[in-house]
């Protein structure tokens, strides 16, 4: 009897045990909630992010305006650029640890789908007396690169028909596709969500710039588990194929 008592204890005790262990082991709910890493992206990635990572909190935005953020002392756990001048300076600057470039991008004209300024080529921008173009700020990559293909092609002074500026690539877009705008400079890979609304019009090879985008885990994460659990799938082999899937392509 005492031995059967024993072995009965024994269990108790190795139940109890197990018991304790699996509440140890299980992650709170204020854990599970900070393993969302937070995320400063470039309105470009705004589609194919949150197909790659979508347990992630994402803020999208202009380059320069999320590094500004960044060195305001925003929270964040990974920060990627469209452009590495951005994320070099952050890094320069010991606010992030070492970028890594994970994809290219290239630059077209978007027209709307009607096409009233009869746009054939880039060239065409300089043909059309009253067009209206829309560009970014010099400062946003998108902006910086469209004065990098108008400059090698000698039409620099298109931008005399900018009628609006605007803050980030999003911005452009929606301008050009909503009618109020009779051309714009984008990424490519901005086409493909409102390829219903507007046309895409090829820049020749040698003006594209060499459009790079690099990622950075911040030097001091919230969560440096969930940052890099983040960058892994972005890297990664179904990252790079969801990335190709958007039209970036890969270095």
């Amino acid at each position: 009897m005492r031995r059967r008592a024993a072995i009965a204890g024994l269990a108790s005790v190795l139940a109890a045990a197990m018991v304790t262990a699996a509440a140890l082991s299980a992650p709170a709910q204020g854990d599970r909630a900070a393993a969302r890493p937070l995320v400063l992206a470039a309105a470009s990635l705004t589609e194919v992010l949150p197909r790659i990572a979508p347990d992630a909190s994402y803020s999208f935005g202009s380059s320069n305006s999320l590094a500004e953020q960044v060195r305001r002392g925003a929270p964040f756990d990974v920060y990627l650029s469209a452009s590495p001048s951005y994320t070099q300076a952050l890094y320069r600057e010991t606010l992030t640890r070492k970028p890594v470039a994970f994809a290219t991008n290239s630059l077209v004209i978007v027209v709307p789908r009607s096409n009233p300024a009869k746009i054939k080529t880039v060239f065409d921008l300089a043909r059309r007396p009253k067009l209206k173009l829309v560009v970014a700020a010099p400062k946003v990559p998108i902006g910086l690169y469209t004065r990098e293909v108008l400059k090698r092609l000698g039409l620099l002074r298109v931008l005399k028909k900018t009628v609006s500026l605007e803050p980030d690539v999003k911005g452009i877009v929606g301008k050009v596709a909503l009618g109020q705008a009779d051309a714009g400079f984008v990424y490519l890979t901005d086409v493909g969500p409102v390829a219903s609304r507007v046309r895409a019009i090829r820049i020749p090879d040698r003006a594209q710039p060499n459009v790079v985008y690099e990622l950075a885990i911040a030097a001091d994460p919230n969560d440096l588990a969930a940052a890099q659990g983040f960058v892994i799938a972005v890297l990664g082999p179904d990252g790079r194929r969801e990335l190709r899937a958007a039209r970036f392509g890969l270095p």
